[in-house]
């Protein structure tokens, strides 16, 4: 057998080209956002304790493992999540400001025309994170324990069912005034200034029915406090076995899944999208990460930036069409 003794010049060479690929390799991870060694803000712009901050700080060790920099949530509440929002909007494309955010975003987009900032332009798709259902309840001293008997009485009494949201423009909100325009009935809308008052009301009975997600009702639930109605996802949840989904009440297109995600501002080079991008995918397959996600009622998801943008887009149009048919406001 013949063999070629390789010269030390040789192999300092080789060992020279190989740590050129190494550092061509590590780049997307450690060079993609810069040089910058400083912390990464995770702007989420609505309280702590909501399914965004969970998802934040679920994602953001991972983030500043692979990139070798901080990852720190920035709770900026405020306006229906527009105050946060616009940080980030004005905030420099270098990758040292993210968004997370929920379909509020696009909602936002139509009832809140004069915001300043358009989330389809001024903002870069990064990654779809995750799914989360909406459940529809009812309070025990309504007597509601179906949603057929909802529809029902709401056809025979338009108007003096009443149902809360977080606010104006929520996905609590515009999840019920798609409802009501499939199932063509009336119910009176009360806005709250956030869940925990709605949940309050609703609990004591001034309240009818609402939306709420998996993780905010799912106590209430199971302790017969609330009465699940229906869910949003297109099949049964595991965690509320039995509460049947909106699809099987013949009621049409009845989608009002909540998708959340992370954007950066817009120009943000597109290594960095990329890059962010590729270690999201990475962390949303861990076990515990899906684990931490599934009790909260969400489903892990990734997609690319352009399958994300397009999401965004079409749900866009889809929430802007209803926000005109409805004539709904954000007051």
């Amino acid at each position: 057998m013949n063999m070629k003794i390789k010269s030390p010049t040789t192999n300092r060479g080789r060992r020279l080209v190989l740590a050129s690929a190494g550092a061509l390799i590590a780049s997307p991870w450690v060079h993609a956002q810069g040089s910058a060694t400083g912390p990464v803000r995770l702007v989420v712009p609505f309280t702590p304790g909501t399914g965004i901050d969970l998802i934040a700080r679920e994602v953001g060790p991972g983030l500043a493992t692979r990139f070798k920099r901080p990852f720190v949530v920035d709770n900026k509440a405020g306006a229906s999540g527009n105050i946060g929002t616009q940080e980030v909007v004005r905030a420099a494309p270098d990758g040292s400001t993210l968004l997370v955010s929920v379909n509020t975003l696009v909602m936002n987009r139509a009832l809140f025309p004069k915001a300043g900032f358009d989330p389809l332009t001024d903002l870069e798709p990064v990654s779809l994170t995750s799914w989360g259902q909406l459940i529809l309840v009812a309070s025990i001293r309504s007597g509601i324990d179906s949603m057929q008997a909802l529809l029902a009485r709401a056809r025979a009494q338009p108007g003096t069912l009443n149902y809360a949201s977080p606010g104006a423009g929520t996905p609590h909100h515009l999840a019920m005034e798609l409802l009501k325009d499939r199932a063509k009935v009336s119910l009176t809308h009360i806005s709250y200034r956030g869940t925990a008052p709605a949940v309050t009301d609703i609990l004591g009975g001034q309240v009818d029915v609402m939306f709420l997600p998996i993780h905010v009702a799912l106590q209430q639930v199971r302790a017969g406090k609330l009465k699940a109605l229906a869910i949003s996802s297109d099949k049964e949840n595991p965690l509320l076995p039995g509460v049947p989904p909106l699809r099987t009440q013949n009621l049409g297109e009845l989608n009002v899944d909540m998708w959340y995600g992370v954007f950066a501002p817009a120009r943000t080079p597109r290594p960095q999208i990329e890059a962010l991008n590729k270690a999201l995918g990475e962390i949303l397959k861990l076990p515990e990460v899906a684990k931490s996600f599934e009790t909260q009622g969400m489903t892990p998801a990734h997609s690319t930036p352009e399958e994300f943008s397009r999401l965004v887009t079409a749900d866009a149009k889809r929430w802007a069409d209803l926000i005109k048919a409805q004539g709904i406001t954000a007051e």
